[in-house]
């Protein structure tokens, strides 16, 4: 006795613990299987849940289809015909078909609604079913809001490539705004030499940007995994004076070679990286012995560092007292040295002062000796008037 439809719906969301967005019977096979298989899908969240029937309460195999690549149509549009879709996994491929071209478009809108988070321009549906997306596209954002990118992890100091990345800025001094600026994983190899580096070491990165062979333009070698494999693909940027064209089927123009490089980093979804090839690393730590002065086992001793003290005057003694000079033997002439010479100069010299200052003195005393002298004679001979007004009155 099958269970009713509520209590299957209600176990179903309890297992899942997804909104449930669309549902209904497909068949579906992996692209090495030769035959279909008929399954009742419920497209929850962005996971496509598959059950052997609509009673079964369980599911049989999911696919999660976050991560979906790609979702080709195989046959062509056509009305009542089955349509059978192509989806791309990072793990495998998945066919699913449906009964007829209707119920193939409603499966892809709502597939494509939740994994893009838009809703797809080339549908073919009725405006009641687009508004039916609509609220599945509202419910998922909420659900899953976008969430930034992972910044690129910073480049070890030790990474150093054969052609290192220019400064940002020039040189005050000679500025040259016409060279672009060069990514670290730039090397200067042909399209063989850069297939080659990336398949032998894998680990060191998947993106090499090299020269053209075309003069001023450059190409961009990458390194996928597929199911199938790895796969090498190459990758034409050419340069105008506006910037850089990365030539795809809708040509798409940047700034930058740093920025061509984080355009298919974004558009790989930071799958892939930079070839950087690192250098070896030490795995051995040797000691060096120690000197011979010092042992290991003990302590080292702390210095006292000596305070800088001025050395004491020791009084001298007899027998360091210099020697007498020699007296000079007798009949031998003695060479005075310059300071003596100086010296007897200007003692001459005072003398001959000196005594011609004694003259001076002596010439001016006997000078006032002498008018003296004559004054006091000349008042002995000349009589005083109180003498000549006696002789007049004698008279």
């Amino acid at each position: 006795m099958s269970m009713p439809a509520r209590v299957v719906y209600k176990r179903r969301a309890t297992i899942t613990d997804l909104p449930l967005y669309y549902s209904g019977y497909l068949l579906k096979k992996l692209s090495k299987e030769k035959d279909f298989k008929k399954y009742y899908g419920e497209l929850r969240g962005a996971t496509l849940f598959l059950y052997k029937d609509d009673t079964q309460d369980t599911y049989t195999e999911k696919l999660d289809l976050v991560h979906l690549k790609s979702m080709e149509l195989d046959s062509p549009y056509q009305r009542k015909t089955p349509t059978i879709f192509t989806l791309t996994l990072p793990t495998a491929q998945v066919q699913l078909k449906m009964d007829n071209s209707d119920t193939g478009e409603e499966w892809r809108g709502y597939i494509l609604t939740v994994v893009k988070k838009e809703i797809p321009s080339t549908l073919q549906l009725l405006p009641g079913q687009m508004l039916l997306l609509q609220d599945v596209l509202d419910q998922e954002k909420k659900r899953r809001p976008p969430s930034p990118r992972p910044a690129l992890p910073p480049r070890p100091a030790f990474l150093r490539t054969a052609f290192p990345a220019p400064s940002l800025s020039p040189p005050k001094d000679k500025p040259d705004s016409s060279a672009p600026e060069i990514p670290a994983c730039f090397f200067s190899v042909t399209r063989q030499e850069a297939e080659h580096m990336l398949e032998a070491n894998p680990e060191y990165g998947g993106i090499i940007l090299r020269p053209s062979t075309l003069a001023n333009n450059y190409a961009l070698t990458l390194r996928q995994l597929t199911p199938s494999g790895p796969v090498m693909k190459n990758y034409r940027v050419t340069s105008t004076n506006s910037g850089f064209v990365i030539e795809l089927d809708r040509p798409v123009t940047v700034s930058s070679l740093n920025n061509v490089l984080k355009y298919f980093l974004e558009k790989t979804e930071y799958r892939l990286h930079p070839y950087m090839a690192s250098q070896p690393y030490d795995t051995r730590i040797e000691v060096s012995p120690a000197p011979k002065c010092i042992s290991i086992t003990s302590p080292i001793p702390k210095t006292v560092p000596k305070a800088q003290v001025a050395p004491m005057l020791r009084s001298q003694t007899k027998a360091e007292l210099p020697p007498p000079s020699a007296k000079p033997v007798g009949g031998e002439y003695v060479i005075p040295d310059e300071h003596e010479q100086k010296l007897v100069q200007l003692d001459g010299e005072l003398q001959e002062v000196l005594k011609m200052r004694r003259d001076i003195i002596y010439t001016a005393n006997d000078q006032e000796q002498d008018t003296t002298y004559e004054n006091h004679t000349t008042e002995k001979s000349q009589p005083s008037t109180a003498q000549k007004n006696i002789k007049t009155e004698a008279f």
